[in-house]
């Protein structure tokens, strides 16, 4: 039992670790926030789908904690938001919004469907946080691109997360679906109990 217990923390930290160093390797960076990143979230949500959703979570709070620090360093304090607004952004863009990720292994037991449809949901519900906040807290519009600028602040929101979300979510659904389905690969992301 001890040694099963070990096994998960070790499991965890290692998917932590890599998480958080393929979160360094950004192949595209916006200028307020948001990069797409080399499949960081895939990690968490294969940890999710292996070891059930309350070890998902816990790994992926986490892992929304180190992205916080990583926002600190990337000067989340100098964007000049009050304190309250800058309290909801904690929360929102990062403590929510990574720590949904760990919602993948909610339909674990339904195979590879429940998989993918369960990191499909989890990195949706992340873009959800984003858009939530850059509509709420950010307020956000204005010129998006050269030569394209909106008035609405939900379109912006829209634009602006869903240009790297959109594309976070097909690099993670579509790598999940190929290691998912690699038989020797496959046995080590099968489903156990916590």
């Amino acid at each position: 039992m001890q040694s099963k217990k070990t096994r998960i923390l070790v499991e965890g930290a290692v998917m932590l670790a890599l998480a958080t160093a393929l979160s360094f390797i950004q192949i595209y960076k916006l200028p307020w926030g948001g990069s797409i990143t080399l499949f960081s979230m895939l990690p968490i949500v294969l940890f999710s789908i292996r070891r059930g959703v309350k070890m998902g979570l816990t790994v992926a709070f986490l892992y929304s904690l180190i992205q916080f620090f990583q926002g600190i360093i990337d000067g989340l304090f100098g964007w000049g938001l009050t304190p309250g607004m800058l309290i909801a952004c904690i929360f929102i863009d990062y403590i929510i919004a990574f720590t949904v990720l760990g919602l993948a292994g909610l339909f674990r037991n339904k195979k590879t469907v429940g998989w993918i449809g369960g990191i499909a949901m989890a990195v949706t519900l992340r873009f959800v946080m984003h858009f939530l906040s850059g509509v709420v807290i950010w307020e956000s519009f204005g010129e998006l691109w050269d030569g394209f600028s909106t008035e609405s602040s939900v379109v912006y929101s829209l634009l602006y997360n869903g240009s790297y979300m959109l594309p976070e979510l097909l690099l993670t659904t579509v790598v999940a679906i190929v290691l998912l389905n690699v038989p020797h690969v496959q046995k080590l992301f099968r489903p156990e109990e916590a």
